[in-house]
């Protein structure tokens, strides 16, 4: 039996097992997995590539002479004509503005497009008090193109400061010397009169029958407006629903005529009990009537 079994598992002499050992088929079964064929593929080549390349970096010599390398390639694209800028252009803008424009982007040109950072151009530009919006960009030719819009004056302020331009929501748009140089435009005073430009506006539209006789609107305790009228006159308006206050005095004075008459001050601070205060010329005519009318009798 034994005998039996050895000539049927012993290999026949002179011819080799084709069949693989078991490590050596382990081993293949293991080098066929993803993992392992992307690691002999892509992993050691990254290995070799990233040594050679420390060994190469770890001299300071060799760094700098690839930083200058690489700075002149750089230098050779960011320098060609088609990416040089030589000339600023600015639309929509007046003189001054203009001016100040240049001074607050002082470009040296020509420089090369890369080296402007429009973002921050363009913020520099609207930081400006006269400037609403601006558009920054750089045109084909060379030319960084500025396009701005700016705000509208809608009102001079009187100040501590001075006189100034607002624009119709309260934000500063220039100094003003004189008052002259914007005699069309409504003039309010008073601190904080600045941040209420919007509700100043709709009373300068509701007193617009005064015409002429209107001299201003000002601002008290940063809480309410006084309508200044010439003759020294004022509508004492309240702190809430000004409007309506003052569109009653309005009607009440077309139809009896009320600041025609020598009238000081119209009080609608306390919209269920307005008052009118008298001139003190008027105040002595009366007492002057009602003696002579007491006198009289």
């Amino acid at each position: 039996m034994r005998a039996l079994i050895e000539r049927f598992t012993k290999p026949r002499s002179g011819r080799a097992d084709p069949a693989p050992s078991r490590l050596t088929y382990r081993f293949q079964r293991w080098m066929l997995t993803p993992g392992i064929r992307f690691g002999v593929r892509f992993g050691i080549p990254f290995c070799l590539v990233f040594v050679a390349g420390a060994a190469f970096m770890a001299d300071e010599g060799r760094r700098d002479q690839l930083q200058v390398l690489v700075n002149d390639i750089r230098a050779s694209i960011e320098e060609r004509p088609e990416f040089m800028v030589n000339v600023m252009a600015i639309d929509g803008a007046g003189t001054s503005v203009s001016e100040d424009i240049r001074e607050v982007v002082p470009i040296d040109f020509p420089v090369s497009s890369f080296d402007l950072d429009l973002t921050q151009i363009r913020d520099e530009i609207t930081g400006l008090d006269p400037v609403e919006s601006a558009d920054v960009r750089i045109r084909p030719g060379g030319v960084l193109q500025v396009t701005v819009e700016e705000r509208t004056p809608a009102v001079v302020w009187r100040s501590r400061e001075g006189l100034a331009l607002l624009d119709d929501t309260g934000v500063h748009v220039a100094e003003l010397g004189a008052r002259n140089l914007h005699p069309n435009l409504p003039l309010v005073a008073g601190e904080g009169a600045d941040m209420a430009i919007e509700e100043a506006l709709r009373l300068f539209a509701v007193a617009k029958p005064l015409g002429p006789r209107i001299r201003g609107l000002v601002r008290i305790g940063e809480r309410r407006w006084d309508l200044v009228l010439d003759r020294g006159q004022r509508i004492m308006l309240p702190s809430k629903k000004p409007v309506p206050a003052l569109e009653r005095v309005i009607a009440v004075s077309e139809v009896r005529d009320l600041l025609e008459r020598d009238v000081a001050a119209v009080d609608m601070r306390l919209a269920a009990r307005p008052t009118v205060r008298m001139t003190q010329a008027a105040v002595e005519d009366w007492w002057r009537i009602r003696q002579l009318n007491a006198g009289g009798q």
